[in-house]
């Protein structure tokens, strides 16, 4: 079974991952954080915008490839392909932080690549509010996530409500973070297991 987890920054996709790793006994696959553009990034968005996107793109496909590989039986992604290009790098284009000509090109590059990689079996998305996503960042305290402006928050999370509303054609589970927090109520875990061995046909809120 392979299960990615999807969702905004500090929307909780590495502490799901830990624990459906744990429960599955699955191998976890986690976002690859050494990108060596992100402080640069957070400094200067449209000087480094192309080089980070880029960067992502590289190590998410090299770690999908990693997982075709793999023996393991249950497999959990933090974060997917999808969100690189569909979310981020579409809203740096929109902001005017990416140059339609370096859009283009990452794009063709997607396209290209994603053809070739499996859907996962389910995809969860953790949904959560801005409050709530701010929240979370100032909890976790990685020094270059603390001056992220909410207004880009919102806009991630507009990206990511339209890309599962309208682009996204694989199985979907909507857990809402403001609502179902699965840190101050493990119980909810239950229900989102459940929902994900049910294999979705649709997507549907938890």
């Amino acid at each position: 079974m392979y299960i990615a987890i999807a969702g905004n920054i500090g929307s909780g996709k590495t502490t799901l991952t830990e624990i459906l790793t744990k429960r599955y006994a699955a191998k976890a696959y986690y976002e690859d954080l050494a990108n060596p553009y992100i402080s640069d990034f957070y400094e200067d968005m449209g000087r480094w915008s192309f080089h980070l996107q880029l960067w992502f793109l590289g190590s998410r496909i090299q770690q999908t490839l990693t997982m075709l590989a793999d023996e393991q039986d249950n497999i959990v992604q933090d974060r997917t392909i999808y969100e690189d290009a569909h979310i981020f790098a579409d809203n740096l284009h929109a902001m005017g932080l990416m140059a339609s000509r370096d859009f283009d090109t990452y794009m063709k590059m997607f396209n290209i690549e994603q053809a070739l990689l499996p859907k996962p079996d389910v995809l969860i998305y953790l949904k959560a509010s801005v409050p709530t996503l701010i929240a979370q960042i100032k909890m976790r305290g990685r020094e270059y996530e603390q001056n992220i402006d909410e207004e880009y928050l919102q806009r991630l999370n507009d990206k990511y409500n339209h890309w599962i509303e309208n682009i996204y054609e694989g199985r979907v589970l909507v857990v809402d973070k403001d609502v179902d927090d699965f840190i101050a109520d493990p119980t909810i875990i239950d229900r989102i297991c459940a929902s994900v061995e049910e294999m979705c046909t649709g997507k549907r809120q938890l």
